[in-house]
């Protein structure tokens, strides 16, 4: 088995729109709904599903909101990531800070989002 990368990952969510709103505003997300009710967030070649807690199949029962913990890489500079966070009243829990990532080191800012899932945005370093 050759596996090369994800497709997308799920979030379990509270309140969908406050979600979506905040990954449109803060992180420039494009939102799309993909059937009625169904949302996912788009960058680059990936996605974000979000599935409503309130209305999870069975198969996601045991996913709560809050449990995700994910990092995304930009080659905007991480001092305008913080500046734009910041503008957005984003808390920062870590950061900026050096850390190792999939191929090498990073620069990384971590914080939550609405539903408290651990958000890691960073450069990678040369």
């Amino acid at each position: 088995m050759n596996i090369y990368g994800f497709d997308h990952i799920v979030l379990c969510v509270r309140d969908v729109n406050a979600t979506l709103e905040f990954y449109r505003n803060v992180l420039g997300m494009t939102a799309r709904e993909e059937r009625p009710g169904k949302w996912s967030l788009h960058f680059g070649s990936s996605k974000i599903s979000l599935q409503d807690a309130l209305t999870a199949p069975m198969l996601a029962k045991r996913t709560v909101p809050g449990s995700g913990n994910f990092c995304l890489v930009t080659d905007t500079p991480i001092e305008d990531v913080v500046e734009r966070l910041r503008s957005h009243d984003v808390t920062i829990v870590e950061g900026p800070a050096e850390k190792l990532g999939a191929v090498g080191k990073l620069m990384s800012v971590y914080f939550r989002d609405p539903d408290d899932n651990l958000v890691e945005v960073s450069n990678r370093l040369a």
